[in-house]
């Protein structure tokens, strides 16, 4: 006998609330085993692949590539063959796991990803717009799926609340009900996209429906008006009656004309706004707007630098390794911040406090093709010349392949942004978020420099330091941003450190 199991969209362990399923791994039909990669699935920092926690042959995806699904919303159903799925059983007696997938912790709870809790609350959903009685019917009589946990963040998180009235209505959580309402409206005044006559299988997964009540469903398909077009004015933006006849009667002030006419005009591309970028965006706001920002600004003669580099890069230490001019501003920076640590610190609103760290966590701010990120060296104050070398090079080539885990991306202290690889002079750097300083690193250009006393051409950039005037004063920023620029003029005034 058929036994199912549904999948649900797990928090990977950093505040998920949603995730874009970028592909599938499997498919129909394909026979998996615990712990096997399902899909891939984009979050607010990294490309994931996550695991399977049943073994069994795939049913169903229940949403296709590019479509964001909300966190705990299933995406997959596996028939499990009548094995008991380790996910849905009872809380077991207390005991020691390893902590490996499909085992049960002391507290009853089933390892599966970072967050996962069992839960028993599900959201029905009634079969989609469009299919046959007789397809309805046979879906009514197949094998249920049995309630699965919902893969949240913990117990903390509350249940769903089963009030979809159909699949293309998302669940809401609660305390979230007038954010996802807003969230809904906004998509809802999208223009609608043309559709053909019939629809098509998948129709409505991942679909918002307008927010309106029966009555004024009915009254719009009489007045032949199309709600996705219309613009709530209700609470939550709920559309009402009213909505309804204004959409008939057309746009009534010029500024609901001109709002139309920038929707409609032509060669305009809308992005939606997820992902990666919707992730800097919200933490570039946060700190822009959060912590006082201060730039300095340091132009510094590094030919000696240069020049040791070119010296280093044939010894066999450093075979195989980048070395770069990026490598030899980390390593000043390590060196500058081990003088004055107060650099290397955070600030702690709710505890009133200054975190001082005691480890460096170097940040190097890295584009890729899904948008900024600034994946970090954990410790790099411990690294030799060659350890960091080695630790930057396999950073930056994780991050632009788009693997950088989320753990990669979280605990940095401190960043470097090298803008210089653009042709870029300097810049005035926002802060990453929880960190006190971030330096930017431009361009090395061949430029007339007074040496000994003589006008000739030198090797030369320019460097500017952005700190948080809460915890760096303008002194020790200062004395920070001008040991840096020694270390690089001078690389044997590190023997001084």
């Amino acid at each position: 006998m058929a036994e199912l199991r549904q999948f649900k969209l797990p928090d990977v362990g950093e505040g998920l609330t949603e995730g874009e399923i970028l592909s599938w791994l499997v498919a129909v039909g394909d026979t998996v085993a615990v712990n096997q990669p399902l899909c891939e699935v984009e979050t607010a920092k990294a490309a994931v692949e996550l695991p399977s926690p049943f073994s069994g042959t795939v049913t169903e995806l229940l949403y296709d590539a590019g479509t964001t699904v909300d966190v705990g919303a299933p995406i997959i159903t596996i028939d499990v063959g009548g094995g008991a799925a380790p996910a849905a059983d009872a809380p077991a007696a207390e005991g020691t796991g390893s902590g490996l997938i499909g085992e049960t912790n002391a507290n009853g709870r089933t390892a599966v990803l970072v967050g996962y809790g069992p839960r028993s609350t599900e959201a029905k959903r009634r079969p989609r717009r469009g299919q046959p009685v007789e397809a309805a019917a046979a879906r009514a009589t197949a094998p249920q799926v049995l309630p699965e946990a919902d893969y949240g963040s913990g117990s903390d998180r509350p249940p769903l609340l089963a009030t979809a009235p159909d699949a293309t209505v998302k669940p809401v959580r609660h305390g979230g009900l007038e954010a996802a309402r807003a969230a809904e409206a906004a998509a809802a005044r999208r223009p609608a996209e043309p559709t053909a006559s019939a629809p098509s299988a998948t129709a409505g997964r991942g679909a918002l429906r307008p927010l309106a009540k029966p009555p004024v469903r009915k009254y719009a398909k009489e007045l032949g008006v199309d709600l996705t077009t219309v613009r709530g004015s209700g609470a939550g933006g709920v559309i009402t009656r009213a909505d309804v006849d204004a959409a008939v009667a057309g746009p009534s002030s010029p500024e609901a004309a001109a709002a139309l006419s920038r929707e409609a005009a032509a060669g305009d591309t809308r992005i939606p706004i997820k992902g990666v970028r919707k992730h800097t965006a919200a933490a570039m706001v946060a700190s822009a707007f959060t912590a006082p920002h201060v730039t300095e600004f340091l132009t510094v003669d590094i030919t000696r630098t240069m020049k040791l580099r070119e010296r280093l890069a044939a010894r066999p230490e450093l075979a195989g390794v980048k070395v770069s001019p990026l490598l030899f501003v980390a390593k000043a920076l390590l060196l500058a911040a081990k003088r004055h640590p107060m650099v290397n610190s955070s600030w702690d609103e709710a505890a009133q406090e200054i975190v001082v760290h005691g480890a460096v966590n170097l940040g190097i701010a890295a584009a890729t093709p899904r948008g900024l990120i600034v994946p970090n060296v954990k410790d790099a104050g411990r690294l030799s010349l060659a350890e960091l070398a080695g630790a930057l090079s396999e950073l930056t080539e994780t991050a632009r392949a788009g693997r950088t885990q989320p753990t990669d991306m979280t605990g940095g202290t401190i960043t470097i942004t090298n803008v210089g690889v653009f042709g870029v002079d300097t810049g005035t750097p926002i802060l990453n978020p929880g960190e006190s300083a971030i330096l930017a690193f431009g361009a090395v250009r061949e430029m007339p420099w007074v040496h000994k006393g003589k006008v000739v051409p030198r090797q030369v950039t320019q460097l500017a330091l952005s700190f948080d005037h809460r915890i760096v004063d303008g002194e020790l920023g200062s004395r920070f941003l001008a040991d840096v620029g020694a270390l690089l003029h001078d690389p044997g005034t590190a023997l001084t450190f």
